[in-house]
């Protein structure tokens, strides 16, 4: 791992792919090193660990991707691309699997609606705004309503910055 840092702050990639598993200290631990040291770059975790727990835990420290090895054919790169744009990817069956798995008590944090919280739940669990529609029986423009709402109200305007409230607040957790 202390060479992958020291790589990481010689080279300042935009995107860096970790491993949990990789020699020489945990990769869940470098990852707040590493945004530090070189905060315009990206994290992906790759890794075996499927376990609800390591995802929180490495998005909580400040990674914008979490893909399985299981699935890196057909996710890495959509992972690598959105954290390049400064957006968040999990891998689905992981995220279902968070949501159901609480690690901690959340409430509903400053003062937003129900549905408003729900929205934003969604939005971080990488739902399109077509999709949380369709899955709350509202029309788009309504969940684009609810969305420019939260965004101006939690002051937070990116999906990854989204994710990383809902994730500091329980939201998937629930």
């Amino acid at each position: 791992m202390p060479d992958a840092e020291r790589l990481a702050r010689a080279h300042r990639p935009t995107v860096l792919v970790l491993d949990l598993n990789m020699p020489g200290g945990s990769s869940l631990e470098a990852i707040p090193r590493l945004r530090a040291d070189a905060p315009d770059t990206a994290i992906v975790v790759l890794t075996m660990q499927d376990d609800p727990a390591f995802a929180r835990k490495a998005l909580q420290a400040g990674a914008l991707g979490f893909v399985l090895k299981e699935a890196a054919d057909e996710e890495l790169l959509e992972a690598i691309r959105l954290a390049a744009a400064g957006d968040t990817y999990l891998n689905p069956r992981l995220g279902a699997r968070m949501a159901a798995t609480p690690d901690q008590p959340a409430g509903p944090p400053d003062d937003r609606s129900d549905r408003e919280l729900e929205v934003l739940r969604l939005i971080a669990l990488a739902h399109t705004n077509s999709e949380i529609a369709d899955q709350l029986f509202l029309s788009t423009r309504t969940v684009e309503t609810h969305r420019a709402h939260i965004q101006q109200n939690i002051r937070r305007t990116s999906r990854a910055e989204l994710v990383r409230y809902a994730l500091d607040h329980g939201l998937l957790d629930t």
